[in-house]
């Protein structure tokens, strides 16, 4: 049964960027949206295996850094094929602490 794991801390991510986390085995990018908010999705482009949390986060759509695949990070749809979305992962915040339920 998933459970929440601490992953980081908000201070970490600055807003528009992301950041990979590993949790019990699994890739997870945390992004930090321009209105504040915080979002979890697998870390591995489904195109080329490209990590998501290095690329460029454009509200809440971030372009693979090796070949511009675009996701959605509130959902983990994939905006270039709906049948190579990727995994998204219920978030919460208390305090500082970001926490994933994986």
């Amino acid at each position: 049964m998933p459970e929440f794991v601490r992953v980081g801390s908000v201070s970490e991510i600055p807003p528009q960027r992301g950041k990979a986390f590993e949790v019990n085995g699994r890739h997870i990018a945390v992004f930090h949206t321009r209105d504040g908010k915080f979002y979890a999705i697998e870390n591995t482009c489904r195109h080329k295996g490209g990590p998501l949390a290095e690329g460029e986060l454009d509200g809440h759509t971030v372009f693979c850094p090796w070949h511009g695949w675009a996701y959605d990070v509130t959902t983990g749809e994939c905006l270039e094929d709906s049948e190579s979305s990727v995994e998204h992962f219920e978030l919460k915040i208390e305090g500082d602490d970001i926490w994933v339920r994986v």
